[in-house]
C-alpha cells in the first residue's frame, strides 16, 4: 500500500510571531493580526513589528472584537475596550472584584458582559441594562437583527430584550450544563455547547429541540459559514459542519464530515467570503478545507503545539493562527 500523496502546501510562507503565552483569540484591525494573551496583553503583530500592549491585571477570560475595538474580561473584574492604537479605557469594573468571564458585541456599539449570575448590557449611547439568570452565565451572543440577547447558563438558556422594559425574557429550557451560545445569522436557531460531549439547539419560533452528538470531546469552537447555510465545529477528528437550510435546520439530518485527521479539531473559522474554513488540531496542524469537494491546502505543520485560536481578516486575504504554547502564524493568501 502506497502512502497518500502529501497535501499541498502553504505553511512555509506563514509569517512566525512569538508571543511567549498562550494564545486565547486572534482578531484583526485592518489587516494587522492582534493576538489575545491568556495574560495581561494583546501582542499587535504587523508586518512591521509586533507590539505588546498590557491591559489587564491577571488573567484575560473573554474577547470579541468588531473590527474597531478588542474588547475583554478579565480575572480582575474589569472590561476593557482597546483600539487599533493600542489605546484602551475600563468600560466597567465588577463592583464585587468577580472576573469578567463572558463578552459579546452587538448593534450600534452595544457591549454585553457577565459576572457571576449577572449578565450586562450597555448601549453605544452609554444606556446600561442588568439581568439576573438562575445559574452562573455561562455564555453571551447577541441577536444578528434588533436588540436582543442570548445567554447560556445551567438547564437552558435566556432570551432578553435589555430595551423592553419590564418584559418577561424567554427561557428554554434543556437539562444539563450548557457552556456556550451562538444564534444563526438568521436569527432562526440558538445552538448551545455543552458540557457533554454534544450540542444542543432550539428553532426560535416554536422552541422546538435538536441535538447535536457523536463528538469524541467538548465542543470548544463554533464558526458558521460566509452564506449562514452550516455551522462549522471543533471536538472530533475531523472537521464537522451541520446544515441550517430551510425551515428545520439540522433537524433529521446528518453532518458533513472534511479533513480527517489523527489529532482532533480543535479551533475553527470560517472564511469571511467563501466556501472555506480553517481547521486547527491538536497536534498543531491547521487545514484550509473547500467546503463545496473537502479539498485540503496545509496552512501550518503539525509540530504537536494545539492550535487555540484562528482568526480571518475581514476581507478573507489574511489567516492568523495561534497556539497554546504561544506561537502564532500568519499568513497572507
Amino acid at each position: 500500500m502506497t502512502d497518500p500523496a502529501p497535501l499541498p502546501s502553504l505553511a512555509d510562507r506563514a509569517r512566525l510571531v512569538q508571543a511567549e503565552a498562550t494564545i486565547v483569540g486572534v482578531h484583526f484591525f485592518r489587516q494587522t493580526p492582534v493576538f489575545v494573551l491568556g495574560e495581561e496583553a494583546l501582542l499587535f503583530a504587523a508586518p512591521e513589528g509586533k507590539k505588546l500592549v498590557a491591559i489587564h491585571g491577571g488573567g484575560i477570560l473573554a474577547n470579541a472584537a468588531d473590527g474597531l475595538r478588542i474588547v475583554t474580561g478579565g480575572d480582575d473584574g474589569k472590561l476593557i475596550a482597546t483600539n487599533r492604537e493600542g489605546a484602551h479605557e475600563i468600560l466597567a469594573t465588577d463592583e464585587k472584584k468577580r472576573w469578567i468571564d463572558q463578552v459579546a458585541l452587538g448593534p450600534d456599539g452595544a457591549v454585553a458582559w457577565a459576572a457571576g449570575k449577572v449578565a450586562h448590557v450597555r448601549t453605544g449611547k452609554g444606556d446600561q441594562r442588568d439581568l439576573d439568570v438562575p445559574s452562573t452565565v455561562a455564555g453571551l451572543a447577541f441577536f444578528p437583527k434588533g436588540f436582543r440577547l442570548a445567554i447560556a447558563h445551567y438547564n437552558g438558556a435566556t432570551l432578553w430584550f435589555p430595551n423592553a422594559a419590564g418584559a418577561k425574557p424567554d427561557v428554554l429550557e434543556w437539562k444539563g450544563s450548557h457552556l456556550g451560545v451562538t444564534v444563526s445569522p438568521d436569527g432562526k436557531f440558538l445552538i448551545t455547547t455543552m458540557q457533554e460531549q454534544t450540542l444542543h439547539g432550539w428553532r426560535i419560533v416554536d422552541a422546538k429541540h435538536m441535538r447535536m452528538s457523536g463528538y469524541s470531546a467538548r465542543v470548544r469552537s463554533l464558526s458558521w459559514t460566509h452564506d449562514g447555510k452550516a455551522l462549522a465545529t471543533s471536538g472530533s477528528e475531523q472537521l464537522i459542519l451541520w446544515p441550517f437550510e430551510g425551515k428545520d435546520g439540522p433537524m433529521g439530518k446528518q453532518p458533513t464530515m472534511l479533513a480527517a485527521s489523527p489529532a482532533r479539531c480543535s479551533a475553527v473559522a470560517c472564511h469571511p467570503r467563501q466556501p472555506v474554513a480553517a481547521a486547527g488540531f491538536a497536534d498543531g496542524s491547521v487545514l484550509l478545507v473547500r467546503l463545496d469537494d473537502g479539498a485540503l491546502i496545509l496552512a501550518r505543520e503539525a509540530d504537536g503545539d494545539p492550535v487555540s485560536a484562528l482568526g480571518w481578516s475581514a476581507e478573507g486575504q489574511v489567516l492568523a493562527m495561534g497556539t497554546e504554547g504561544g506561537t502564532g502564524s500568519v499568513l497572507t493568501l
